[in-house]
């Protein structure tokens, strides 16, 4: 039987033969850990503070690079582990983030992952490139009829979200219509729209029952 050949008559084998990856730009591809842990009445969001450029000192998402011949999800579970020595938990996918510019480094594309956690006492050290790695408090608090104002905060260090959108006085509702984003204030990266799609999601999945309007 003979081999299939494409409009320029070639075969699979002398097509991949001929193939320059060069040709054809490539963005990086990195994985980011959303961590939720609802603990007593609060719920929880498990940030790391950047230890170097680009938003030193910002805090962002555990997360980083896939390496070769490595799974996102690998990665994912690697980089959690090296940055805040959380092992052994679920991941699951949340998403693909690939706006190109959202990383000022290059093109960089995004695969974010989510554990929901009950009530575990999860310890966590920052390591690797992290400066520190810290439990947040989760508040969500409507602002207006059509907005919602989300906190993170540890201590001293609060972020705070904002979210306008349809009214939030049903909170499904709301999530379901259309929304966006229109202030976020100490996070690195895209990770304020990342932590808004996950509460999105398992809200309405009913499996972040903690928080309340």
């Amino acid at each position: 039987m003979d081999e299939i050949r494409d409009k320029n008559g070639l075969t699979e084998a002398e097509f991949l033969a001929n193939y320059k990856v060069k040709d054809y730009p490539r963005p990086s591809l990195t994985a980011d850990i959303l961590i939720f842990n609802r603990y007593h009445a609060d719920l929880q969001l498990l940030l790391i503070k950047r230890g170097g450029h680009p938003f030193i000192n910002k805090w962002a998402l555990p997360g980083g690079f896939v390496q070769p011949n490595e799974r996102a999800d690998q990665a994912a579970a690697r980089e959690l582990l090296e940055e805040t020595h959380v092992n052994g938990l679920p991941l699951e996918q949340l998403g693909l983030y690939s706006d190109p510019h959202r990383d000022p480094r290059a093109w960089v594309v995004s695969e974010a992952y989510c554990s929901l956690c009950d009530h575990q006492e999860l310890a966590v050290q920052a390591d690797d490139d992290a400066a520190d790695a810290k439990w947040f408090d989760i508040e969500i608090v409507p602002i207006d009829d059509n907005m919602l104002r989300i906190y993170l905060q540890h201590k001293d260090d609060l972020i705070i979200i904002e979210v306008e959108g349809e009214s939030n006085r049903d909170l499904k509702h709301f999530c379901d219509a259309p929304n966006h984003i229109v202030y976020s204030d100490g996070l690195a990266f895209d990770h304020d729209q990342m932590i808004w799609d996950a509460l999105k999601k398992y809200i309405l999945r009913d499996k972040l029952n903690a928080i309340k309007q």
